[in-house]
């Protein structure tokens, strides 16, 4: 079994050799990956290794377009928000970084990273937050960078999150240096990442995050309701109905025995909804 595993390395190594000193060149991309699924065909080269591989020849064309997370789903804060509106928004979401807007999300201010939070948990330090002190400056790539070059970029810059822009200079979506080694790696999920699929997390007894598309049906069998879905289908749609208008984030209102607030919302949809019961409020 060794020499067979040392005579299919040499093997290899020999295709590789004459590939270098131009004797059955691979003319393309498609043909070098041949020569490496032969290797994994004959265990000297892992799947896993050979997944990788293929990650890092599709990341040499891909474009930031490819892979970027598109405006609509960013998940911002607004530079005039307080801390109190600012922490739910951290806390549901379970990312690192969010864009800072102005008055609309083309108006990147910058950048706010959620462990530069940490300080106001400590007494005394909650009336000194100004989210204008902590942004930090937003880094802007076009969509059309091919991924390779952009992660070169964040390496050697030690950024993790670009804003992406288009031909217009308008904002497009945002991209970090996680979208582009899961192209190579595969998925890296973490512990929040595994419950993002679900549409109602529960965190106490009274209290829900509930994504506004979940079906209502859903939600009465989940938290023992009995709300209509006559008109609406979603969750969101119940509450937009019962605001009266499209909520703008931290917006709240009651339906039964729910108490609903927006934790997360754009011009044409609500993506988030906190949801708490009235037996919290003592009712």
């Amino acid at each position: 079994m060794a020499q067979e595993s040392a005579e299919q390395s040499r093997s290899l190594v020999e295709r590789i050799r004459q590939a270098i000193n131009g004797d059955d060149e691979p003319r393309d991309v498609d043909q070098l990956k041949t020569v490496l699924r032969d290797a994994a065909d004959r265990d000297i080269v892992s799947d896993d290794t050979m997944t990788m591989l293929d990650g890092v020849f599709d990341v040499a064309v891909m474009r930031v377009r490819d892979i970027m997370i598109p405006r609509a789903q960013m998940v911002v804060v607004e530079m005039d928000e307080d801390l109190d509106n600012v922490l739910p928004t951290i806390i549901e979401s379970g990312h690192s970084r969010f864009p800072v807007i102005g008055e609309n999300r083309d108006e990147i201010l910058g950048v706010l990273l959620a462990k530069d939070l940490l300080r106001f948990s400590l007494p005394g330090k909650r009336q000194s937050f100004n989210l204008n002190e902590l942004v930090r400056a937003p880094v802007f790539t076009p969509e059309s960078k091919p991924l390779n070059v952009l992660l070169t970029e964040f390496r050697a810059n030690h950024n993790h999150m670009a804003i992406v822009v288009d031909e217009y200079g308008g904002v497009a979506g945002i991209v970090t240096i996680e979208d582009v080694l899961e192209e190579i790696v595969g998925e890296i999920d973490d512990e929040h990442d595994a419950e993002e699929d679900a549409n109602i997390r529960k965190h106490d007894e009274f209290g829900y995050t509930i994504k506004a598309l979940t079906p209502i049906e859903e939600f009465n069998e989940e938290l023992d309701a009995n709300l209509s879905d006559d008109e609406f289908d979603t969750i969101g749609g119940l509450v937009m109905r019962q605001i009266g208008h499209m909520p703008n984030q931290g917006e709240q209102t009651k339906i039964d025995r729910f108490h609903f607030k927006v934790l997360s919302a754009e011009s044409r949809r609500i993506h988030l909804l906190q949801v708490t019961t009235d037996e919290e409020f003592g009712d």
